[in-house]
């Protein structure tokens, strides 16, 4: 064989394995499950509600009047748990995915792991960064940090906790110190998981022990709570009051590999176990059912997704493919959705808007959101995406 014909076939078999990426890459994307993506759906749908509210309170409303104000007010009040339904999804697809991509555990590889992380979570993040930097020193109000001990908290430092995977303790620690940035409190309690993740597959090399490590995260999260009862900024924002719902997701990914769970997709299962959680979420404000609450919560998604994973097929309802639609969009969604509201509040103070108005401006919250989040991941956050992993599957063959 000439040195040319070696170097062609060598050409010919890199391009086939590019071609094979792109195909899978496709493959993934058209065979989403719906069923996951609407839990994801209502989750997102959950926070928005939750963040309108409190910038927009409803009572008053004709929705109020329709529905009844304790009614909306349960909707609203406890949109904490919208996260808690993240973390055990997250938990649940990122251990699935290690089975997808790797077969077994042990042989997952720690960089490829953590780049196809950076090609989720990076882009969007380092956008949403660059905007709220930009409005502040465009001198809105609403993006600019707020006072600490008599003095406004540098943007150095919020950014720093934002890309430090540390924004949860600093809000711990002063409060919402940035209005549109808060919410990456949920993903510096996320990724640092994830930093462990991977290391505690290399080292346990086993699905039962991987089991064994997970349970004391199930357990101290529950006991996290129970001794921080007054203190918001550890029950609901701490990584130990957190990390039990992500580690519920991936028990429950590893104990679906085993088998045994035909009995979720019964109807009536699925209705009891909805209607559970659906209780769970309405009867009690958050700060009274945080203990187990929570960790309840993680459980009923986790057998949720079991089900669904089980078995994907689902009648398409037109509510069904607005709440998957939702989930699609989900992560852009959960990161921008406040620039949107917190521009409104700077339009239309709260102060200022009647109840008329408060429902012609939630409309517009939700439309506009998932507006801005359509063309950021259309545009932006997913070619991103694409050409990190495809850049992983380069670096380390494909899987």
């Amino acid at each position: 064989m000439s040195t040319s014909t070696g170097i062609h076939l060598i050409h010919l078999t890199h391009q086939r394995k590019t071609d094979v990426l792109s195909d899978h890459h496709d493959l993934m994307q058209t065979t989403r499950n719906h069923r996951i993506d609407m839990l994801r759906g209502i989750a997102i749908l959950l926070v928005l509600f939750h963040h309108f509210n409190i910038s927009y309170r409803l009572e008053g409303t004709w929705l109020a009047a329709a529905f009844g104000w304790p009614a909306v007010q349960a909707v609203a009040r406890n949109g904490n748990y919208g996260v808690v339904i993240f973390f055990a999804i997250s938990g649940f697809l990122i251990t699935s995915n290690v089975f997808h991509r790797w077969q077994d555990i042990g042989h997952i590889d720690l960089a490829g792991f953590y780049r196809l992380r950076i090609a989720r979570i990076l882009p969007c993040l380092l956008l949403l960064l660059c905007l709220v930097d930009l409005l502040a020193v465009a001198g809105l109000a609403m993006f600019q940090n707020h006072v600490v001990d008599g003095s406004r908290f540098p943007m150095w430092r919020v950014n720093l906790a934002s890309a430090a995977l540390h924004m949860n303790v600093l809000i711990a620690q002063h409060g919402w110190v940035n209005y549109p940035l808060g919410v990456l409190w949920s993903l510096s309690v996320e990724e640092v998981f994830y930093l462990v993740f991977p290391l505690a597959c290399l080292v346990l090399k086993s699905e039962r022990r991987l089991l064994a490590f997970m349970v004391p995260f199930i357990v101290i999260g529950p006991v996290y709570r129970f001794a921080h009862p007054s203190d918001e900024g550890q029950f609901l924002y701490g990584y130990w009051a957190c990390f039990d719902g992500i580690a519920i997701g991936c028990c429950a990914a590893i104990l679906s590999r085993k088998g045994g769970f035909a009995w979720l997709e019964r109807r009536g299962v699925q209705i009891v176990l909805g209607l559970s959680m659906a209780l769970l979420y309405l009867a009690w404000p958050i700060a009274q059912s945080k203990v187990l609450g929570a960790t309840a919560m993680a459980a009923g998604t986790a057998l949720m997704l079991v089900a669904a994973q089980r078995r994907q097929a689902l009648r398409a309802t037109l509510a069904g493919r607005f709440l998957a639609a939702c989930g699609r969009l989900s992560y852009e969604l959960y990161l921008f959705h406040l620039i949107v509201l917190g521009l409104m509040r700077t339009v239309s103070p709260p102060q200022t808007v009647s109840a008329q108005g408060k429902m012609a401006l939630l409309a517009g919250y939700f439309l506009i959101s998932a507006a801005v989040a359509a063309g950021i991941s259309r545009v932006f956050s997913e070619p991103v995406n694409r050409m990190i992993r495809a850049s992983v599957s380069r670096l380390n063959g494909v899987h």
